[in-house]
């Protein structure tokens, strides 16, 4: 697994990038602009027509998860998710400095939605049955998987099977499918829970939990941010597809992001946001998944 192939000065380097990069109001990733369309035209009613006159849009994500959706100090906002969520900004006009960023944990990310208080939602956010009937999922645009993070020094912990006979508490986040799939090799006594995922490694680190799980992608961030402290396992036991989280019946935007997404892959904007990225800490660059019906 990818994973295995970090090493400690690829990590460094990368969290040092992170959080030194600036930029206006934008990802600022290293090297990464998503083009902004010029005077983009919708249909009047859609969605987008909407997005496109107003000239912003507010979007949902983690601002907890290096590589992913981090807030840096100097308040910016950087990762794979923020640099997918310009990409699709910007086919509307939208250009990043005009991105309002609210961050949704994990347990309110159909809420949000539903109540109108985020257009969208991109935020290693999985897609399954349950969510998909509270909202509408574009993409996916990414593949994860499901693993544990642990202490640097524990090689008693090598996966979930692991689990089953230790008395190890296990950390993850309220709401979320990693919480609800870990229950198979752990019962709720040993299952410590909190809304966001750095709390999880406060819990690794202080002893109130032996492991974190939930996707690869967050845990290889958090080991970015931990260095020499926390090491993830490499046993992943699931697979995670990352949609975009519209409006629930809104098939004109699924279908524009999903528009949006194939262009980028296409004309490799989808790569060089990984690459400047989530990528900085991976050896290889993933390709956009086959992207689902939007119904």
């Amino acid at each position: 697994m990818r994973n295995g192939k970090l090493t400690a000065a690829a990590i460094a380097a990368a969290t040092g990038l992170l959080l030194s990069a600036c930029g206006s109001g934008s990802s600022s990733e290293e090297g990464f602009s998503a083009p902004v369309a010029e005077n983009p035209s919708f249909e009047q009613g859609t969605t987008m027509a909407e997005y496109a006159d107003s000239g912003e849009i507010t979007i949902g994500t983690k601002k907890d998860q290096p590589l992913f959706g981090l807030e840096n100090l100097n308040g910016e906002m950087q990762g794979f998710d923020v640099a997918i969520g310009e990409i699709i900004a910007g086919k509307l006009g939208i250009p990043a400095d005009k991105i309002n960023w609210k961050e949704t944990p994990s347990k309110n990310r159909e809420l949000y939605l539903e109540q109108g208080k985020v257009d969208m939602v991109v935020a290693t956010y999985t897609i399954n049955d349950k969510r998909a009937e509270r909202v509408t999922f574009a993409g996916p645009y990414y593949e994860a998987g499901q693993d544990l993070m642990v202490k640097q020094d524990n090689n008693s912990i090598t996966g979930p099977e692991s689990l089953r006979d230790s008395d190890a508490k296990v950390c993850s986040a309220r709401g979320s499918t990693p919480s609800e799939r870990i229950r198979e090799y752990v019962d709720s006594s040993r299952l410590v829970l909190f809304d966001t995922y750095s709390k999880c490694a406060d819990a690794l680190r202080n002893g109130q939990a032996q492991a974190v799980t939930t996707d690869n992608s967050i845990l290889m961030g958090l080991v970015s941010e931990n260095e020499n402290q926390f090491k993830v396992v490499g046993n992943t036991f699931s697979e995670e597809p990352y949609g975009v989280g519209i409006v629930k019946g809104d098939v004109d935007f699924c279908q524009f992001i999903n528009d949006s997404l194939r262009t980028a892959a296409e004309n490799d904007t989808y790569q060089e946001a990984w690459n400047s990225s989530a990528g900085q800490v991976s050896d290889k660059t993933p390709e956009l998944p086959e992207l689902q019906s939007c119904g």
